[in-house]
């Protein structure tokens, strides 16, 4: 009898990331041919929708002068100083909140209602407290991101399933342990979420609040580029956002989210 031969099926080996590469590359492509055919088709001024080309000239400006690096640098400090105080501010917050039932009807309600409460509302308050200073821009991007990172970590406590919580004090879990090892895991996927959107809302308050502030930064460059009617480096400047933000989203919270998933068996 003939051996059964061994045709176990096996998985496919190859790398997804290419094909998902290539897919997004041929899109980009596309949208890079469609840009350049409405350009060419003069459906708008030239002055005010410019070619890839004209904002291809603009951006190589940029990096030549060094003026944009510079702004990148510093749009990227400013971003990072406001993000981390609202990231150690909400953790307390959300913690104290999930963990006190007077707290959440007084802190808890604060919260939410300021949530509701778009980041360029705090501008002109920002102005009247600290003028135009570094202070100013830097109080904006934390009150942006502040709320959306309390919620989130609040969220995320509330909801760990009670079956979890009764298994662990079975098996003699208290106090820091029981939180460590079992709130916070559990909590791991609504607080990662509530720090993405707080990460979102802070790039956005600092873009608006940039605008108002005459110096070296992204949003400054993007002012000028409308003061003296260059539609080019405006162009560019928003793609330069874009790309940043897409970058920190996949270098950062990306392979967080994707970490968060396999622990939770979720990946794909």
């Amino acid at each position: 009898m003939a051996a059964p031969s061994i045709s176990i099926s096996k998985k496919r080996i190859g790398t997804p990331w290419v094909g998902k590469l290539l897919r997004q590359l041929a899109f980009f492509i596309i949208l890079l041919l469609l840009w350049q055919g409405l350009t060419v088709a003069h459906v708008w001024k030239d002055y005010l929708f410019p070619g890839p080309v004209t904002v291809l000239d603009s951006l190589k400006s940029m990096v030549q002068d060094g003026s944009l690096l510079t702004a990148i640098l510093v749009s990227l400090r400013r971003l990072a100083l406001g993000y981390g105080i609202s990231l150690v501010v909400g953790l307390i917050f959300g913690l104290l909140i999930s963990s006190n039932h007077y707290i959440e009807e007084t802190l808890g309600s604060l919260v939410l209602g300021l949530q509701a409460l778009p980041s360029v509302c705090w501008i002109p308050l920002a102005l009247l407290w600290f003028g135009l200073h570094e202070q100013a821009m830097i109080f904006v991007v934390v009150m942006g991101a502040l709320f959306s990172i309390t919620l989130g970590v609040d969220a995320g406590i509330k909801n760990t399933p009670p079956v979890y919580l009764k298994a662990a004090r079975n098996m003699g879990s208290r106090g820091i342990a029981l939180s460590t090892q079992v709130i916070l895991p559990a909590a791991l996927p609504s607080i990662l979420t509530g720090l993405k959107q707080g990460w979102t809302f802070a790039w956005r308050s600092l873009m608006a609040a940039e605008l108002l502030y005459t110096t070296v930064s992204l949003g400054a460059l993007l002012e000028n580029g409308r003061d003296f009617g260059d539609v080019g480096q405006v162009f560019a400047i928003m793609i330069v956002i874009v790309i940043i933000g897409v970058a920190i989203d996949s270098l950062i919270f990306g392979p967080l989210e994707r970490m968060v998933r396999r622990r939770w068996g979720f990946a794909r």
